[in-house]
Order: structure tokens, then sequence, then C-alpha cells
């Protein structure tokens, strides 16, 4: 399951310092979320098109391994990607929010999305997360997934005993 940055696990507002540091909030649900989906086998990505330290950062504290920054081609990075780990397209997620992520969307096996995405979008998605950009929209995603998969009571028994 591959994961966009902006406007999917951030709101999609950007935060700059006076020096110009940038700055994104990240949800801990979501970072359980894809904790949980991960736990449960899938293995997950980031394909943005912005590059930031911060996403870095994110990637590694959420154990993340592959990380794709600053991409222009959304279309071939994905195609890349999925090569390189031994998937074909259709074996692999995606959940974008905006047209620049309609060539990954429409290629890949499962198209999730936010419902603040344009309507052209969201067409496009197999998937409209109920909750919020950055506020629990890649865990909604990330417990459907499990909840197909038949993972998710397991990975919620843990704290339920």
């Amino acid at each position: 399951m591959i994961f966009d940055v902006d406007g999917v696990l951030t709101d999609g507002r950007l935060y700059y310092s006076d020096s110009g540091e940038e700055m994104k909030a990240f949800s801990t649900l979501d970072g359980h979320g894809i904790r949980m989906l991960m736990g449960s086998g899938v293995a997950t990505a980031i394909l943005t098109g912005r590059r930031s330290k911060v996403v870095a950062h994110r990637a590694k504290n959420l154990g993340i391994a592959h990380v794709l920054q600053g991409v222009d081609d959304k279309r071939s990075a994905f195609l890349g990607l999925a090569a390189s780990v031994g998937l074909g397209a259709a074996d692999c997620g995606y959940m974008g929010d905006d047209v620049v992520d309609l060539p990954v969307l429409t290629r890949c096996g499962f198209a999730a999305s936010t419902h603040e995405a344009p309507e052209i979008v969201r067409r496009h998605a197999h998937f409209v997360a109920a909750r919020p950009a950055g506020a629990g929209a890649v865990r909604e995603v990330c417990e459907a997934l499990m909840q197909a998969q038949g993972t998710l009571d397991a990975a919620l028994a843990p704290y339920l005993s």
C-alpha cells in the first residue's frame, strides 16, 4: 500500500517557519494504522511529489522502507516501485488526493482517496475515506484493507485482552 503525503498523510496545508523551515502535522491515528497494516504483512511505501526532511523522519519513525520523494512522474515511479518489489500494478494499492495522483490511481489494484479530494479523483477511487485527510483517513483505509484481508481482528486482539 502506497501513500501520498500532502492531503493524505497530512491535511494538505504547508507550514513554514520564519527561517523557511517546512513543517507538517501527522496523525498518530494514521501512524498506528500504518503500523498495524505492516504488522499484518502488507508492505507500505510513500510516493510524493514534494521533497521534505519531515517526511523522511516520519517514514523512518513508522518503519516505512520505500520512500520516493520529489517525484514529478508518479506513474513511472509507481510502476518502478512495484517492479522493484516483484509486484504488478494490480497487486498494489495507492491513496492519493489530487489529479497528479490519477496516473497511479487508475493503474493500481486498489485506489483510495480522501473525501476532500476533487470529484474526478473520488470518481476513480474504489474507497473514499470519511475521516479527514491527516486526521484518520489513512487509518480508515488501513483498517478497511485489514478487514477485507481478514487480519483486522488479529491486529486489534492485543488491545482487547
